[in-house]
């Protein structure tokens, strides 16, 4: 299964100057438990905004180029190779977790999204592409504790793809 995970904002930004425009550790700590024992797939600046290899994942990143990454970080060079990893492993889930050119690129092919949505508006250079209702179901909706540390509303939402 190829789910995508992502935090937007109200105007659907995902990203600002190569980083999240927000901070909220909930947020962090949903995508460490979703995402753990899995394997994460990521564009090149994703992977140079977080700068390292994430613990206890499958750390993949998506380039034309070849470039250098460090030990226990692998290098595609195309979209059908993700397409292929999912057919190959229909059993396993497969976590995209950015960037913006990637999202809209995969998309198409994606089965879930979860998606964390922060009510609220913030500066950014990167959207996540509209999606339709009529592809998409809202499986669940949980709502954030908004607190000291966690200092808007969110709520983290699943869909999956209607078939």
């Amino acid at each position: 299964m190829l789910s995508l995970l992502f935090a937007m904002d109200r105007n659907r930004v995902i990203g600002s100057n190569n980083d999240l425009p927000w901070h909220l550790p909930n947020d962090l700590k949903f995508f460490k438990e979703t995402t753990t024992g899995h394997t994460i797939i990521m564009g090149r600046k994703t992977f140079d905004s977080i700068g390292r290899a994430l613990p206890n994942r499958r750390n993949i990143v998506l380039s034309r180029n070849n470039i250098t990454l460090p030990e226990g970080v692998e290098l595609i060079h195309d979209m059908d190779t993700i397409i292929e990893m999912k057919e190959q492993n229909p059993n396993e889930e497969l976590f995209v977790i950015g960037g913006g050119a990637l999202f809209k690129d995969i998309l198409p092919y994606a089965d879930r999204m979860y998606v964390t949505l922060i009510d609220e508006e913030f500066e950014g250079d990167v959207y996540f592409p509209t999606f339709s209702s009529d592809m998409w179901r809202e499986t669940s909706t949980v709502k954030g504790i908004k607190d000291e540390k966690n200092p808007y509303d969110y709520y983290f939402i699943q869909y999956d793809r209607i078939r």
